[in-house]
């Protein structure tokens, strides 16, 4: 498996890595129950696991000081950041959930329509540990005080449905596939 402790580290402060490691357990662990209710194979199992701790990597050069994140960029392009990042390694799949797991996924509408500092192309999760990850991502916050709090899956409804009724029905469907049998 991966070392991505040592990934983390190399791009992430201290605090950011304890903060993003226990981010990734607590989103590791709603994955896994994903992968097991759609009997996923070990390989996306491995990708999943791998993915829930790197996701966020691009949080490194984003200005949230909440997480000890004090780069030049806005939060919304951490993904985008994350991808480049994981590009650069060799880790193109892991790249990919980087940049398609904010939200439930951003379309070109939604980053023309709300005027965001991203490329104009659809962004949304496209292979099953894509959509995997950006599910277990909308339960766990990276806020300190918040770590491993679950949300409930009415607060992310709540949370979703400022984005439009479109974005609470694919968490709907995700959430109907992925908790199926639990």
């Amino acid at each position: 498996m991966l070392a991505v402790e040592e990934l983390l580290k190399r791009y992430c402060c201290p605090e950011t890595v304890e903060i993003l490691m226990i981010h990734g357990r607590m989103v590791a662990g709603k994955a896994l129950s994903a992968c097991a209710a759609v009997n996923a194979d070990p390989d996306t199992r491995r990708l999943v696991i791998e993915a829930a701790y790197l996701h966020d990597i691009g949080v490194c050069r984003v200005d949230a000081p909440d997480i000890a994140c004090h780069g030049k960029e806005p939060y919304i392009r951490h993904g985008l950041l994350g991808r480049e990042l994981l590009d650069a390694e060799g880790l193109p799949l892991h790249a990919l959930i980087c940049e398609r797991h904010t939200g439930v996924g951003l379309t070109i509408t939604d980053i023309t329509s709300q005027n965001l500092p991203l490329p104009q192309r659809d962004m949304t999760p496209e292979t099953l540990a894509e959509r995997i990850i950006c599910y277990a991502d909308l339960f766990f916050s990276k806020h300190p005080e918040r770590l491993e709090k679950e949300k409930s899956v009415e607060k992310i409804r709540k949370n979703l449905a400022k984005f439009g009724d479109d974005k609470v029905a694919i968490f709907d469907a995700w959430q109907r596939e992925f908790s199926a049998g639990s």
